[in-house]
């Protein structure tokens, strides 16, 4: 017979985890399975990510990622510091090179005080007593409340919790199709009176088998990292460029990691099928045509600036271009000295099809019998624990 629950989560990554977390804390007695394609939990994004845990400044009030980053970032470290996990508060610098690019400072000073988040303008001087090596213009932002953490680690520890709180797993269960509320898999089927969809790059397959999401498909951009193999001294804090504020990415910037470690990006290539993560790895053809497709038409009428986008993220793959952009923000670093790529992450980044842009903000569809998280966008991260909250309290029938 096929077991039934009151929860079903599609999805292992940090948000399916999350929901499942926050679920079993408000309903104790209820019967919750996460499902998987993969052999573990968090293969894709949710380990693969930069680590940082983010402040809160670059999203306008009314947005959901302002409502949940700031809290995300306080709720992530909580936990942390309960789990023993390791938490590096080396905070962010956020730097610019002209007058222009110094009033957006002033922009991303105002959202971030909006958002509640502790930010604050400084002169260059006061910015190189944070980081000697960091060069600006003027002034920068200074951003305390960032960190870094180990993704790999948290979504670990979570899942020994839901073990404990006796939250059952399902691995290599691919989705396949639903009939009412029985969803069938590669490992079977499985029965739930409630369906949670939280399945990152395939969220929006999914949502359409439901009904959900028609407008939206998932465009899967590459983020690959350099790391700085030289020494963990030369950098001391994160420090990012002023980004472009009409697309979601926040350009190559230096991240310190929680093990001191040094690296620059990531990139945002766009990929030619959602797990195009070296060669031809997990090659679909169905993929190829779709994205491609999509991808063609945003560069033939430049949406959103993507022609100009992609071509210089793929100028990115010429190592000296990549160092050179990260040299602009600091006054010494040898470009000998970045040696490593990273383990390259997608970027499930959902593409509003009626309108030809990306959607910069969460996503949420659903009824009675299922919710779909249809853009858990960086910094989804960050925002796992209030985000599932959330999702939980204004979406999931009880």
């Amino acid at each position: 017979m096929t077991k039934q629950y009151n929860y079903i989560i599609i999805g292992a990554g940090i948000i399916g985890l999350s929901l499942a977390l926050k679920l079993k804390e408000k309903f104790p007695r209820v019967t919750v399975l996460i499902l998987d394609k993969e052999e573990d939990i968090a293969f894709h994004a949710s380990s693969r990510n930069s680590g940082v845990l983010h402040a809160g400044f670059y999203y306008t009030a009314d947005s959901l990622k302002a409502k949940f980053t700031v809290q995300g970032n306080r709720a992530m470290k909580e936990y942390c510091r309960r789990k023993n996990l390791p938490v590096n508060e080396c905070g962010k610098l956020v730097v610019a090179q002209n007058e222009e690019e110094l009033q957006k400072l002033y922009e991303l000073e105002r959202r971030g005080k909006a958002n509640g988040s502790r930010v604050s303008l400084i002169a260059d001087a006061e910015a190189e007593k944070i980081e000697p090596n960091v060069r600006t213009y003027q002034k920068a932002l200074y951003s305390p409340e960032t960190a870094s953490v180990d993704p790999k680690q948290i979504c670990h520890a979570l899942k020994e919790d839901l073990k404990n709180l006796d939250v059952d797993f399902s691995f290599n269960a691919k989705y396949l199709t639903h009939s009412e509320n029985t969803i069938q898999t590669t490992q079977g089927d499985f029965a739930g009176g409630y369906i949670i969809n939280a399945a990152g790059l395939y969220a929006d397959t999914v949502a359409h088998d439901f009904g959900f999401g028609k407008n939206f498909t998932m465009l899967p951009f590459k983020g690959i990292y350099l790391k700085y193999t030289k020494n963990k001294t030369d950098i001391k804090t994160n420090i990012y460029p002023v980004p472009n504020l009409k697309n979601p990415f926040l350009g190559v910037h230096f991240t310190k990691t929680v093990y001191g470690d040094i690296k620059i990006g990531p990139t945002a290539i766009p990929a030619f099928w959602r797990e195009n993560y070296a060669g031809f790895d997990n090659f679909n053809i169905a993929e190829l045509f779709a994205t491609v497709g999509h991808e063609a038409k945003l560069f033939l009428t430049n949406s959103f600036g993507f022609r100009n986008l992609a071509i210089e993220e793929i100028q990115k793959y010429q190592k000296t271009y990549f160092v050179a952009l990260a040299q602009k923000m600091v006054k010494t670093i040898d470009p000998d000295g970045f040696t490593e790529f990273t383990k390259p992450g997608i970027r499930a980044q959902l593409l509003d099809k009626t309108r030809s842009l990306l959607v910069q903000d969460f996503v949420i569809e659903g009824d009675k019998n299922s919710v779909h998280v249809l853009n858990a966008v960086s910094p989804a991260f960050t925002c796992a624990f209030p985000f599932a909250e959330f999702v939980i309290s204004q979406h999931v029938r009880a």
